[in-house]
C-alpha cells in the first residue's frame, strides 16, 4: 500500500503488534502463511515495546514484533527515556495522525495543580502520563486505547477517579472522547474478554453526546440498544482537583459502560449489545490432535488435582503468621471447558503444565484432558495461528496472549475511523 494519503500511526506499549495487525493488516512476503485484511489506509510508522526492568530475557514480545514486522520496526527502550530524549532534541519521533496502545490500569493521581509551574504532573512511572506526554508533543488527530474494564471504576476509595483524570487530560489537550466496555464474546468472537476501548479525536467539531454514544465511531462498529441509567456531569478542568475529590464516598462509579465527553461535559449510560450474528465457540480454534505436543496432555493421575482446583470449596484455614482461623470459599468452574461456548478470558499465567484453577482444559475425542496450546491461544486473540511461534517458551507465548487484545475489536473500530475520515475529506 502506498503511504500517500495514509493515516500514519504510532503504536505504544505494542506487545506483539495487535493494534498494528488490526489496522495495517499483514501481508509480508517473508511470512506468506499470515494474511489479514487491513482496516483502511493505516500505516504504522513508529512503535515502542519495552518490558521492565529491561533485561534481555524479558523482551520476548518485542522480538516477536520485530520478527513479524521487520528489523527496526519497534523501539525497545523505556518510553519515558525515549520521550525525554525527544524533548531534548536528541531523538526523532515521526509525526503521526493516530496513536494506539493498550496499557495497564494504574494510579493516575496528579501531584500538582495546573496553576503551578510545569502544569500537569502525574506519578512518575505510570504509563498514562507517557501517553499524555506523547499526545502533547505530537498532537495526533486520532487516539485509540485499550484497558481493563476496572479502569471505569478504580480506585475503590474514589470510584471512577482515574478515568475522570484521563478524560480531563484529554479535554485539556483539545480531544473529544467516546468509550465502551466491550465483551468480545457478545459480538461473536470466540473468547469472553471485557475491555474498555477509548476513542479520542482532536478538534472534532461540535458533538451531540447522545449521538456519539448511539452512533459514534465505536457504536457504529459495535452497536448497542436499551440505553439506561443515563447521567450527565461536568469534570473539573484541573486533574489535580479530580485527584482530591472525584468519587469520594461513592459505592458505584458514575461512569457506565458507554459514554462520551467533549469540553469537560460527560454523558454516560449503560446498555446491552445489539448483535445478531453467530455466537463464538472455543471449539472454533481447536487444532487437530496430530498437532498437539504430548506435553499438553494431563496425566490421568493428575486430573483429580485439576478437578479440585476448579471445584467449589469451603475449607477451614489458619493464617500462619497470626494463627487466625477462617473459612475460605470459592465457587465451581466448568471442568472441562465447554467447546460450544466462548472461552473464558485468557490470562498471562495460561502457560505451563502445573495445575491451575484459571487455565483452560478441554476433553479430547479420545477421552483425555489437555491444556490449550500456544497456537490455540494465538487464535483466541484473533492473531494468525503461530504468530508467537518465534522460539519462545510455552509460558512466554501464553504471557504475550494474556497481555494482548482481541485483534478483531480494533480492526472493526479502525474500519469506522477510516470511513469517517474519507467522508470528511
Amino acid at each position: 500500500m502506498s503511504s500517500e494519503g495514509s493515516i500514519k500511526v504510532a503504536e505504544l506499549f505494542a506487545g506483539v503488534g495487535g493494534f498494528r495487525l488490526a489496522l495495517d493488516g499483514y501481508n509480508n512476503p517473508n511470512h506468506p502463511e499470515f494474511k489479514k485484511p487491513y482496516a483502511g489506509p493505516f500505516q504504522t510508522v513508529w512503535a515502542n515495546q519495552w518490558e521492565p526492568p529491561g533485561t534481555v530475557s524479558k523482551q520476548f514480545a518485542w522480538r516477536c514484533y520485530e520478527k513479524r514486522f521487520g528489523e527496526g520496526s519497534c523501539v525497545n527502550e523505556d518510553i519515558s527515556k525515549v520521550l525525554d530524549e525527544h524533548e531534548a532534541g536528541t531523538r526523532e519521533i515521526p509525526d503521526v495522525e493516530m496513536v494506539v496502545g493498550g496499557f495497564p490500569c494504574q494510579d493516575y493521581s496528579v501531584a500538582k495543580p495546573l496553576s503551578l509551574a510545569g502544569g500537569i504532573e502525574g506519578k512518575k512511572g505510570t504509563l498514562w502520563w507517557d501517553i499524555y506526554r506523547f499526545l502533547d508533543l505530537k498532537e495526533p488527530k486520532y487516539v485509540l486505547l485499550e484497558n481493563v474494564d476496572r479502569l471505569l471504576k478504580s480506585p475503590a476509595s474514589q470510584r471512577g477517579r482515574d478515568f475522570a483524570i484521563m478524560l480531563s487530560c484529554f479535554a485539556n489537550l483539545g480531544y473529544s472522547v467516546e468509550w465502551r466496555d466491550i465483551n468480545s464474546a457478545e459480538y461473536g468472537f470466540d473468547q469472553r474478554r471485557k475491555r474498555v476501548y477509548i476513542y479520542a479525536e482532536k478538534n472534532a467539531g461540535r458533538w451531540n453526546l447522545d449521538e456519539s454514544i448511539e452512533h459514534g465511531v465505536i457504536s457504529s462498529a459495535f452497536p448497542v440498544k436499551d440505553l439506561s441509567e443515563k447521567a450527565s456531569f461536568d469534570l473539573d478542568h484541573d486533574p489535580y482537583e479530580i485527584t482530591q475529590s472525584f468519587g469520594k464516598g461513592l459505592k458505584k462509579s458514575p461512569f457506565g459502560v458507554c459514554g462520551a465527553m467533549q469540553e469537560f461535559s460527560v454523558l454516560t449510560c449503560n446498555a446491552t449489545e445489539d448483535f445478531r450474528g453467530e455466537k463464538g465457540q472455543l471449539g472454533n480454534i481447536i487444532i487437530p490432535a496430530a498437532e498437539v505436543p504430548a506435553s499438553f496432555y494431563i496425566p490421568s493421575e493428575k486430573v483429580p488435582n485439576w478437578q479440585y482446583l476448579k471445584g467449589s470449596k469451603r475449607e477451614k484455614r489458619i493464617d500462619k503468621k497470626t494463627g487466625y482461623e477462617y473459612y475460605y470459599s470459592e465457587g465451581s468452574m466448568a471442568f472441562p471447558d465447554l467447546l460450544e461456548n466462548p472461552s473464558r478470558t485468557i490470562l498471562t499465567g495460561e502457560g505451563g503444565s502445573g495445575a491451575s484453577r484459571f487455565k483452560h482444559v478441554i476433553l479430547t475425542e479420545d477421552g483425555r484432558y489437555r491444556r490449550l496450546t500456544p497456537d490455540e491461544l494465538d487464535q483466541l486473540q484473533y492473531f494468525p495461528k503461530g504468530w508467537t511461534d518465534i522460539g519462545m517458551t510455552d509460558g512466554q507465548r501464553a504471557f504475550c496472549m494474556g497481555n494482548a487484545l482481541v485483534v478483531g475489536i480494533p480492526h472493526l473500530i479502525g474500519i469506522e475511523i477510516a470511513k469517517r475520515k474519507k467522508s470528511q475529506s
